[in-house]
């Protein structure tokens, strides 16, 4: 039954009024497709918000969330326990960079990097280093909606209308070199981007910095992928000067990029590394950092029955969310998604980069089963990204996603070959409309 009115629901990240001008409502979903409101099948192209990694409508999950509603909906993890987030703590970490063997358990990616960012300041204060308190981010870092979050990411439309923030954080430059333009997978050049972080450790003084916080790729803030190199010399500098490394993995983790983690693949391994979204499938909302043993160590010096960290929230390790993750993962290992955007990555570059014979498009990017398409922008920055989107939806019966001019790509990696073709299709139509509005 439809909603009598709209009006109540603030929606969020929305244009609220052009939005309900036009509503775009989905009501059912499974496999590769969403269903409209007016029952047109919906071609999903960005895992419903990078999160259904899995596809729509695992009946695994359902009748796991099911199951765990029935025998145990809510226990508390405070001082108490029950079995599940013990449990998907030792799965998690089977698929874990090496020596990130303890997992925190939050609710979102939000939760999950201020939950990194304040792990990182209380491990220097439990070293006795209370002076590094001091935060670095990256522009175009994108790493959630909370004050924390927000602090440390580089988006100026996330910042600008709530105040200073936190005080201490500075920024390294965006990691991409003119030259760069339609590179298919990682830039050759730009490593050197990494230096900056020297720069910025002789500003402040390594003895002042407690993390730097990054995305292995840029997801909300374009898709960009990073150079080679630049990663690696990231962990060098950080392990020099007694930096805590954080990969924040909510958009890469769970197989997007054709391993576990991004860190995995590209061979990184950080000392902190926030996840979420693909947890669950996006079935039920969960997030976990995942910690490296020396960091979790730090914590454990101090009399056994003192808390050691003063940190955590209601619902951190919930059995229904862990029900619905650990169901996820018997979906990821038994139909080895994971491996599985390495199986599709030449034929997903392939396509994507054929886009570039539209005069419209200004750069292509890809790794895995993420893509970005960014357009030159028109008379107002973001009317041809969304002019796109809307084509695509009305027109295509295709879900891409819009961010100002660039247009986000990352679907489910259960996506078959036939799927990526009419996904490029709807598209490649979409870019051509543009030549009747411009």
């Amino acid at each position: 039954m439809p909603p009598s009115s709209l009006n109540a629901f603030w929606m969020p990240f929305t244009a609220n009024q052009q939005f309900k001008s036009e509503p775009r409502l989905l009501t059912k979903a499974k496999g590769m497709y969403y269903t409209s409101d007016d029952d047109r099948p919906i071609l999903d192209g960005t895992a419903g918000l990078w999160c259904v990694n899995a596809g729509h409508g695992r009946e695994e999950i359902t009748e796991a969330v099911s199951a765990q509603l029935g025998t145990l909906d809510f226990a508390p993890t405070f001082q108490m326990g029950h079995p599940l987030p013990f449990e998907l703590a030792e799965r998690l970490i089977k698929h874990s960079p090496e020596g990130m063997d303890h997992v925190f358990f939050t609710n979102s990616g939000s939760e999950s990097v201020d939950t990194a960012l304040k792990i990182a300041l209380a491990y220097h204060r439990a070293r006795g280093n209370p002076g590094k308190t001091r935060f670095i981010g990256r522009e175009k870092g994108y790493h959630g909606t909370n004050f924390g979050g927000v602090s440390v990411g580089g988006l100026v439309n996330n910042r600008r209308s709530f105040g200073p923030l936190l005080p201490g954080v500075d920024h390294l430059p965006h990691a991409w070199v003119p030259g760069s333009e339609f590179t298919q997978g990682q830039p050759e050049h730009g490593a050197e981007l990494a230096e900056a972080l020297l720069r910025l450790i002789e500003l402040h003084g390594a003895d002042t910095i407690a993390a730097v916080i990054v995305e292995p790729i840029v997801g909300s803030g374009g898709v960009w992928i990073p150079p080679q190199g630049y990663l690696q010399r990231l962990r060098e500098i950080t392990a020099e000067h007694d930096i805590v490394l954080i990969f924040d993995e909510v958009i890469t983790g769970f197989g997007r990029v054709g391993s576990s983690f991004a860190a995995k693949r590209m061979g990184v391994t950080p000392d902190l590394m926030t996840t979420a979204k693909g947890l669950t499938n996006g079935a039920i909302p969960m997030g976990a950092v995942f910690i490296q043993s020396h960091i979790h160590e730090a914590f454990m010096q101090g009399p056994p029955e003192l808390i050691d960290l003063f940190h955590g929230y209601t619902y951190s390790g919930h059995p229904v969310a862990a029900a619905a993750a650990l169901a996820s993962l018997d979906i990821y290992e038994r139909e080895h998604l994971f491996e599985r955007a390495l199986t599709l990555e030449a034929q997903w570059q392939a396509s994507l980069h054929a886009l570039r014979e539209f005069e419209v498009v200004k750069d292509i990017r890809n790794y895995g089963l993420v893509g970005a398409i960014e357009l030159h922008p028109g008379s107002r920055i973001g009317e041809r990204g969304y002019q796109v989107f809307h084509h695509c939806f009305w027109k295509e019966h295709t879900l891409v996603r819009c961010t100002a001019d660039t247009i986000a790509l990352s679907p489910p990696l259960i996506v078959e070959p036939e799927q990526i073709d009419a996904l490029m299709q709807a598209l490649a139509n979409g870019l051509r409309s543009l030549s009747t509005r411009n």
